[in-house]
């Protein structure tokens, strides 16, 4: 049985996966064509991360497999021998690839008795902006096109359903100080009132208005404003 630890810097770096020469198909069909992997998901200090999914990718036959880790940060799958895998994290958003699981086909007879365990630790990303969630003109109305982002962030506090979130507005340097910071706060209810209509308790999310005075680009252009009008998703630390 071997052992593949991972280890993954925010999201970016990963070491490769320990690989295995490829062998010929398994012919027999009384013989098992898979091998169980056994996943656990931990962060750098070995503190197990429940609710985290990994989608395996098969390079072979473009297929996806996944698992959902418990609250021991731990699943188990079968897949296929015979090919490698993709290995994804799935974030808020889509999600990051990190390497290269390979299961060769054993020879003849053989067969994989023992599972396969992979230790695979990243740090989650505590904050991210919900793109293209927009509001109308001067307004904390959302507009129509905002709907898909928020439905996302509703599936993924559904799934780490033990995560408090900051809701924070921002706006652009236009108007006055003290609209801006209340339009700012309007707008981040605005989002909250959607997520409690969808299900999501309301003690877990917090809403604060920032108005305009944490631009992330400071320049006066058209672009810029457009940039620092945004409503930004922090994950708190559970209590």
């Amino acid at each position: 049985m071997k052992e593949i630890r991972l280890f993954l810097v925010q999201l970016l770096f990963a070491f490769p996966f320990t690989s295995f020469s490829q062998t010929t198909p398994v012919q027999d069909a009384s013989i098992p064509k898979d091998a169980q992997v056994d996943v656990t998901v931990t962060d750098f200090q070995d503190v197990p991360l429940p609710h985290e999914i990994m989608v395996f990718r098969s390079k072979n036959y473009d297929k996806e497999y996944s698992g959902l880790t418990n609250d021991s940060g731990k699943f188990s799958i079968r897949l296929p021998a015979g090919d490698k895998y993709e290995l994804f994290i799935l974030g808020f958003k889509g999600s990051v690839s990190y390497d290269i699981l390979d299961l060769p086909a054993p020879k003849g007879k053989a067969y994989y008795k023992e599972p396969q365990k992979i230790t695979f630790q990243f740090t989650p990303p505590k904050n991210f902006v919900l793109e293209n969630c927009n509001f109308e003109n001067g307004k904390a109305t959302l507009e129509e096109s905002a709907y898909p982002v928020i439905d996302e962030l509703v599936a993924y506090m559904k799934r780490k359903d033990d995560d408090r979130i900051e809701l924070g507005g921002h706006t652009d340097d236009v108007g006055d100080d003290q609209s801006n910071m209340k339009l700012s706060l309007a707008r981040a209810n605005s989002v909250k009132d959607y997520l409690v209509s969808k299900g999501i308790d309301a003690s877990r999310i917090v809403t604060v208005g920032y108005g305009e005075t944490d631009p992330i680009n400071k320049a006066k252009t058209k672009e810029a404003r457009a940039e620092n009008r945004r409503t930004e998703v922090t994950i708190l630390e559970n209590k």
